[in-house]
């Protein structure tokens, strides 16, 4: 598994990123097959310090964790008991889905924007419709099929999740509800 942990200005010890691909290699090892990378990134606020950690595995799903503490160590330790009951909780459901799966899933890059707020302007009109882009950033979108897509989306702790559905190759959207159900669109269904 590739390994990339990174500090904000923070300085990461060798020690430290020794222990992070332990303790990392031990619960992923256990609970998800066929891992491809992990990201951690070490930041501080305040009097704490946090760890996010995101795992892509080679089925397609993204496990993400969040830690912090006022030690360090003990961040990360958080963290990681948090990826590994995602992990814990989704390896049945993971098994069952992607015993056929032979080949790692396909990821197609995109990019992504975030857009400045349109802010307090109501006393004055917008010279323009076009949107400020405030960042642009590359995305990975993987081709899976629907009922994974949502499995992803409940793992990852998102509100959507955009894919390419492997039954027909269509850019698809999975979006959880205000009512607490998943919604899908398919444009493909309509054309």
């Amino acid at each position: 598994m590739r390994y990339q942990i990174t500090g904000k200005q923070i300085d990461i010890g060798e020690a430290l990123q020794t222990h992070v691909k332990q303790e990392m290699d031990e619960v992923v090892a256990k609970y998800a097959e066929r891992p491809t990378d992990a990201n951690v990134v070490f930041s501080r606020t305040a009097h704490e310090h946090v760890c996010e950690a995101t795992v892509h595995l080679s089925t397609g799903l993204t496990a993400q964790a969040t830690g912090n503490a006022p030690d360090i160590y003990a961040a990360f330790e958080k963290c990681n008991e948090r990826l590994e009951k995602q992990l814990r909780r989704y390896k049945r459901r993971l098994k069952n889905h992607h015993r056929e799966r032979a080949e790692p899933v396909a990821l197609f890059g995109a990019s992504s924007y975030i857009l400045a707020s349109g802010g307090d302007e109501e006393a004055s009109e917008p010279e323009s419709l076009q949107p400020m882009i405030i960042a642009e950033m590359e995305s990975r979108i993987p081709e899976i099929s629907v009922g994974e897509a949502v499995m992803q989306m409940e793992l990852a702790g998102s509100q959507l999740l955009v894919f390419r559905n492997e039954r027909h190759g269509g850019i698809n959207v999975v979006h959880r509800r205000d009512d607490g159900n998943i919604g899908w669109i398919d444009p493909r269904l309509n054309s």
